[in-house]
């Protein structure tokens, strides 16, 4: 299995996503990650800013991802939502550190959609994802 990041230098340059991702496999499992909130494992919102959210929801996400055997450079795809997409890309920086430190420096294709409420009132931001794993 192989996952090709594309950057097209007609595109303006990607920064804390990819493009387009590409997976080639023979033998390998599309694995679809349910959305993650900043839920402790009582099933209670943590932390209250968006950076302290998203940090939880990303490890989540990767919690998720381990348990099918999988790793984050086997991430094709992230989608955030976001309660506050001016809030999100002022802490952008923040954010983009606490991704590289948790899933290194490979990004998937990636969007972030703006959303009026989440699921639990409280949640700033959620993550769900696909990844391709061998």
């Amino acid at each position: 299995m192989s996952l090709h990041r594309t950057n097209p230098a007609e595109l303006a340059p990607p920064r804390g996503f990819s493009h387009a991702v590409s997976v080639t496999a023979t033998d390998g499992r599309l694995v679809f990650l349910a959305g993650q909130t900043a839920l402790d494992s009582a099933g209670a919102v943590v932390g209250q800013t968006l950076v302290e959210q998203f940090e939880t929801a990303l490890g989540n996400l990767l919690a998720a991802l381990a348990a099918t055997g999988g790793t984050p450079d086997h991430l094709a795809r992230v989608t955030v939502y976001a309660t506050d997409v001016a809030d999100y890309r002022a802490h952008a920086a923040e954010l983009g550190r606490v991704w590289r430190r948790l899933a290194g420096r490979e990004y998937p294709a990636m969007a972030v959609i703006g959303a009026v409420r989440l699921w639990d009132e409280s949640a700033l931001v959620e993550l769900d994802g696909i990844a391709m794993v061998p």
